[in-house]
């Protein structure tokens, strides 16, 4: 039985026009190192200026690792089956997304889903580099939540989330959301600084 490691993690810090800060450079740097131990096979990141940086940064640490750009991990708004039936807080937060996104993003994550979330037929570990979103959406599929139940699913910038993927069981959350690899200075969790952990 092959195991499939999905290694998920976000872009590093960046500014409002997609490039990345300086601390989302040293975090690319940082989860690159830890990276490095394990025996990643390919690394395939979004289009977008923050993760293709972040991708550079982390493959100088994984020379070896071929690298690919796919659209299905770009940033987009996934599946959210009947908006009117969210909690208001999430109503809030989607007011203005068009139809056009909403059937944008659900072909985008069900193609995702269909590429990534499936398993191998020898050992991989595949390093996914995306967005809030789309790592949201990996890990409520693999805990066959609600198609909503991304929402609120939040990634620390270069955090590391890890599915495992076999053929004779369900999806395992080996790691979610995990920092250790970053100074608590580095450690953006989207809650006030008083409420880290």
């Amino acid at each position: 039985m092959a195991n499939r490691f999905l290694h998920l993690v976000r872009h590093g810090e960046a500014t409002a026009d997609g490039r990345l800060t300086e601390r989302g450079e040293q975090q690319a740097r940082l989860v690159g190192r830890r990276l490095a131990g394990l025996p990643i096979t390919t690394i395939q990141h979004s289009p977008l200026p923050r993760a293709v940086r972040t991708t550079q940064l982390i493959s100088e640490c994984l020379p070896e690792v071929p690298v690919q750009v796919s659209e299905l991990l770009d940033d987009h708004v996934p599946p959210v089956p009947d908006p009117q039936s969210l909690p208001d807080v999430y109503l809030r937060f989607l007011d203005g997304v068009t139809a056009e996104e909403y059937a944008v993003g659900a072909r985008l994550a069900e193609a995702a889903i269909a590429r990534y979330a499936v398993p191998a037929e020898v050992d991989t570990h595949d390093l996914v580099v995306t967005h809030n979103f789309q790592i949201g959406w990996f890990v409520r599929h693999a805990l066959h939540a609600p198609g909503w139940r991304w929402l609120g699913l939040n990634q620390g910038n270069c955090a590391l989330t890890t599915i495992l993927y076999r053929s004779d069981r369900p999806p395992a959350l080996v790691l979610f959301n995990d920092m250790g690899h970053l100074p608590p200075e580095l450690r953006w969790t989207g809650f006030p600084a008083d409420q880290h952990v």
